[in-house]
């Protein structure tokens, strides 16, 4: 097969779908690889890179596209202002796109999809399975989100986070709260603890306090629901009545915190808000609170998306998409992710999609003009 990788068009975006080094895994299998010129260069992934690890190199996107049976992307697609034409409008009718396609973009671009007759997949829909924790992409932005979050809290709060022996006295260590003990939790928790703060995390979730004691954090009790996380391993969304309970459990912890990382999400609803402005002005001046929820809504009633604020003597970092600010890693990361999971959609000897695979059929959001993701088909019956 002849596999495109294009440059990411969105604005900020500096990682890359996949890395030079990742090129072999693909042209041993005698896939021919093309990669638009300069596609990881803000990654610090040169052309010659990839032309040395056996890729071609293509001068414009329009002629990457033309010539691809499959595009492995990073980012959604979207309209490309240089050619004036949108990315889906670009591939060739019934190819084949493996990337990213969050919820919230599905009115926009299954339409699309489907008219073009593209088979897409969408990495956010792995199942939480043994057998799909190699192609996980949502983990591994997630670990570095939660590693950069700490690092912003720490930038932002006028203290040390280790406690220091100076000829001036003894620092005391700076406390940190991390709401959430998911992936980006757990980071955000492990890096913290690096760095010397006193650290205390808070989830709904019963199953994760062994995993954040494994990591010598006091971990903040309440009465906990049976029913807190899917199947699937996610979050679920729980009511006000119990939201209310989580509150008043974190704001027992506020005035003693420094600086506190939220992460608390569900997938493809609103964040839930565990911090109001009533519990913001509870925190002692020059506190910090970065919120990795904030594209969702937040976790902070008074978080804005991609702004940092200072509200109530609090700076509230409304974080979005933080992976990006360490691209090298994070394109590493995203690189063996997508090429395990586009080896698992092509392992078939006929090429042909085995959708009754759990992993195929989960992360098949349309194939043949027709929509096949059961929660996407919903969905976008709702929207439509």
């Amino acid at each position: 097969m002849k596999i495109g990788i294009p440059k990411e068009i969105q604005d900020g975006e500096a990682r890359v779908a996949v890395v030079p080094s990742m090129i072999p895994l693909l042209t041993q299998d005698e896939h021919e690889v093309f990669v638009e010129t300069e596609a990881g260069s803000r990654a610090s992934f040169a052309d010659p890179q990839y032309e040395k690890a056996g890729a071609a190199i293509l001068k414009t996107a329009k002629e990457l596209y033309a010539k691809s049976d499959v595009v492995l992307k990073f980012q959604a697609p979207e309209k490309n202002q240089t050619l004036g034409k949108h990315e889906i409008d670009l591939l060739n009718e019934g190819k084949i796109l493996i990337g990213s396609l969050p919820p919230g973009t599905h009115s926009d671009l299954v339409p699309k999809l489907l008219e073009r007759k593209i088979s897409c997949f969408a990495m956010e829909y792995l199942p939480r399975i043994t057998r799909a924790q190699s192609m996980d992409i949502l983990s591994s932005m997630s670990t570095v989100a939660g590693y950069k979050a700490v690092l912003i809290a720490a930038f932002h709060l006028g203290k040390f986070f280790p406690l220091l022996m100076t000829a001036a006295g003894t620092v005391p260590p700076a406390t940190v709260l991390v709401l959430g003990a998911g992936v980006a939790g757990l980071q955000a928790i492990a890096t913290a603890k690096r760095l010397g703060a006193k650290v205390e995390a808070f989830d709904p979730r019963p199953a994760v306090r062994e995993q954040v004691a494994s990591l010598g954090v006091f971990f903040i009790d309440m009465e906990h629901p049976e029913d807190a996380e899917t199947e699937s391993g996610y979050a679920r969304e729980q009511s006000d009545e119990f939201l209310e309970r989580e509150r008043e459990a974190i704001t027992a912890r506020l005035t003693k915190v420094d600086a506190i990382i939220t992460t608390a999400q569900v997938f493809g609803k609103e964040s839930p808000v565990l911090i109001t402005e009533e519990m913001v002005k509870m925190l002692r001046p020059g506190s910090v609170i970065v919120d990795l929820a904030a594209a969702e809504g937040g976790n902070c009633s008074l978080s804005e998306a991609n702004k940092t604020i200072k509200k109530h003597g609090v700076t509230i970092v409304g974080a979005v998409n933080l992976a990006r600010s360490v691209p090298v890693h994070a394109s590493q990361m995203h690189s063996k992710n997508i090429i395990n999971l586009f080896k698992h959609l092509v392992s078939s000897e006929n090429g042909q999609f085995d959708l009754e695979d759990e992993i195929t059929r989960a992360t098949c959001m349309t194939h043949n003009g027709q929509v096949i993701n059961e929660m996407v088909k919903k969905n976008f019956g709702k929207e439509n």
